[in-house]
C-alpha cells in the first residue's frame, strides 16, 4: 500500500465516523420524538480497481419493526373503538343512575309509587295528592332528561364522524404528498428517513379511526387499505364524504335518510350486512352508536315510558276520560299511540289537568282527571285502582324487552339492569383492548432510540475516528522524514 492510499484511507474513515457521529446525536436528539426511526449509518468497503481504498458510505438504514407497529396500529383502532362504546355505556348508566342514587330512575318510581300509596291512605290531603303530581312530574322529567341524553350522544357522534372524516381526508392527502416527494428524491442521493418518520407520524394519527394495512414499494412509498381491503391511499388518496346533521331528532336514522352516510370516491359505504365497511375502529363505532347503540337505548326508555302510560290508560280506570282522552301521562298533551312511540321517552309529560302550574287540580288525581268538579274527599276508588295498574305484571310490548310480564317497577329495574350489563361488558371489552395497545407500545418503544446504547455507539465512533486521526498524523510524519531526506 502507497503512503498516498494509506491516507486516502484514512480520510475516508474519518468522513465515515464523522457521518456517524451526525446521527448518533440525531438519535439522541430525537429519543422522546413520535415516529421517530433509529437511524444507523451503512457503510461498504470502497474498492478502486483491484484495491481496497478505504470505506464508503452506502446509505442510512431507518430501523423499525413493520410487524410490529402493524399490530400496535390494529390494537390503536380496536381501543378507539371500546373506548368510545364502553364512554357511551358510562354515560348511560350515570344518567339513569344505580338504585342507590336519590335520582335514580327507580328510585324515582319508587317516590312515585309510595307517593300513591301515601295518597290513598288519605285521599282528602292535598299534600299528599301534590306530592303525586310532584313525584310524576320527577319521574316524567327523568324520563325526558334521559332522552335528552341519548340524543345528545348521537349528535356528538355525528359531529366527531365529521370531525374525523375532515381530518382523515386531511391527513391521507399529507401522505400522498409525501410519498411524490420520496419519488422526486428517487436518484438524488437525499435521504427519506425524514420523510418517513413524518409518514409514521401521520398512519400513526389516523390508526384509532380505521384498522390500518401498510405496504411500501422499493423506494419507499406507502399504500394504505382497510383491514376490509378498502384502498386508503394507493396512487392517490380516498375521499370521504360525510354531511353532518343541522339537528338530532329520535325519528332521524340512517334508515330512513334522515342522516348522513359515508360515501368513499362518491360510492356509499355499508356498515351492516355480512360485509360491513371499516369495522374495527373509532370510526365504524361511532356509527354504531349513533344507529344502533343509542337508537336500542331510546327504544327501550320509550317502551318504558309507553308501559307507564298505558297503565293508567286503561278502559275503565279513570270513568271520566273517554275514548281517545289520555290519562295521567300525556304525549305532549294527548294519548300515547302505539304507532308514535318513537322519543315517546322525551315528550312524556303529566296531563295537565292534575297539574296546579299548569291550571290543573290535584283533586283529579282522586276524582277523575276529566272531572269536572271536586267530588267526596274520601273517595279512594281511583287512587287504589291507579295503584293497582302501578303494580299489575302485564307484557311489556316494545323496545325489545322480552314479552314477560313485568310490574312497572320491574320494567325499571330491567332498565337499570340492561344499562348496567351494556356498561360491564363494554368495559371489559376496553380493558382488553387497552392492555393489548400499552402491551404493544411499550413494545415498539424499546425498539426506538436507547440513549444508553447510543453513548456506547458515541465511544466506538470516537475510537475509531482517533484511529483514523492517528493514521494520518502517522502518515504526515513519515512524509515529513521523506522530505528531510
Amino acid at each position: 500500500m502507497s503512503i498516498s492510499n494509506a491516507l486516502s484511507n484514512a480520510l475516508s474513515g474519518l468522513t465515515a465516523t464523522s457521518r456517524a457521529a451526525q446521527i448518533v446525536s440525531s438519535n439522541v436528539a430525537n429519543a422522546s420524538t413520535e415516529g421517530y426511526g433509529v437511524r444507523r449509518l451503512a457503510t461498504a468497503a470502497q474498492v478502486t480497481g483491484n484495491q481496497g481504498s478505504g470505506v464508503r458510505i452506502v446509505g442510512v438504514d431507518r430501523q423499525v419493526n413493520p410487524l410490529l407497529i402493524g399490530a400496535r396500529r390494529e390494537s390503536d383502532a380496536s381501543l378507539g373503538q371500546n373506548t368510545v362504546l364502553a364512554d357511551f355505556t358510562r354515560r348511560i348508566e350515570t344518567a339513569i343512575g344505580t338504585p342507590d342514587s336519590p335520582s335514580s330512575l327507580t328510585t324515582l318510581f319508587t317516590a312515585f309509587e309510595g307517593s300513591l300509596i301515601s295518597a290513598a291512605n288519605r285521599p282528602e290531603s292535598q299534600t299528599r295528592l301534590t306530592a303525586v303530581v310532584d313525584t310524576a312530574a320527577r319521574l316524567v322529567s327523568k324520563l325526558n332528561t334521559l332522552s335528552d341524553t341519548v340524543q345528545t350522544a348521537r349528535s356528538q357522534a355525528d359531529q366527531g364522524i365529521a370531525s374525523d372524516i375532515m381530518f382523515l381526508n386531511e391527513t391521507l392527502s399529507q401522505i400522498h404528498e409525501i410519498n411524490v416527494q420520496i419519488r422526486n428524491n428517487q436518484g438524488s442521493g437525499r435521504g427519506n428517513a425524514a420523510l418517513l418518520d413524518q409518514q409514521q407520524a401521520l398512519i400513526d394519527g389516523i390508526a384509532p379511526l380505521i384498522p390500518l394495512r401498510e405496504l411500501r414499494d422499493n423506494i419507499g412509498q406507502v399504500a394504505l387499505y382497510s383491514a376490509d381491503g378498502l384502498a386508503l391511499l394507493d396512487s392517490r388518496p380516498a375521499v370521504f364524504e360525510f354531511d353532518r346533521a343541522a339537528v338530532m331528532a329520535p325519528d332521524l336514522t340512517l334508515a330512513n335518510a334522515g342522516l348522513s352516510g359515508l360515501r368513499m370516491n362518491g360510492r356509499l359505504l355499508d356498515f351492516d350486512g355480512p360485509f360491513p365497511a371499516l369495522q374495527g375502529g373509532k370510526l365504524a363505532a361511532q356509527f354504531a352508536l349513533r344507529d344502533d347503540k343509542a337508537i336500542t337505548v331510546q327504544s327501550q326508555l320509550d317502551a318504558v315510558a309507553r308501559d307507564l302510560a298505558a297503565r293508567f290508560d286503561t278502559p275503565g280506570l279513570d270513568p271520566t276520560i273517554t275514548a281517545g282522552d289520555p290519562g295521567l301521562f300525556t304525549d305532549g298533551g294527548s294519548l300515547v299511540d302505539a304507532a308514535n312511540e318513537v322519543g315517546l321517552a322525551g315528550r312524556l309529560a303529566v296531563n295537565a289537568s292534575v297539574d296546579p302550574d299548569q291550571g290543573g287540580a290535584e283533586w283529579r288525581l282522586r276524582d277523575g282527571v276529566a272531572a269536572a268538579t271536586e267530588g267526596i274527599a274520601g273517595n279512594t276508588a281511583l287512587l287504589d285502582d291507579m295503584l293497582d295498574a302501578l303494580r299489575a305484571v302485564t307484557p311489556t310490548q316494545s323496545g325489545g324487552f322480552s314479552g314477560a310480564g313485568r310490574s312497572m317497577g320491574t320494567l325499571a329495574a330491567d332498565m337499570v339492569s340492561l344499562a348496567a350489563l351494556a356498561r360491564q361488558s363494554a368495559e371489559l371489552d376496553e380493558g382488553f383492548a387497552a392492555t393489548q395497545y400499552t402491551s404493544l407500545r411499550e413494545a415498539e418503544l424499546q425498539t426506538g432510540v436507547d440513549t444508553d446504547r447510543e453513548m456506547q455507539e458515541l465511544l466506538v465512533i470516537e475510537q475509531a475516528y482517533a484511529a483514523n486521526a492517528k493514521l494520518i498524523q502517522t502518515v504526515e510524519e513519515m512524509l515529513d522524514q521523506l522530505m528531510r531526506i
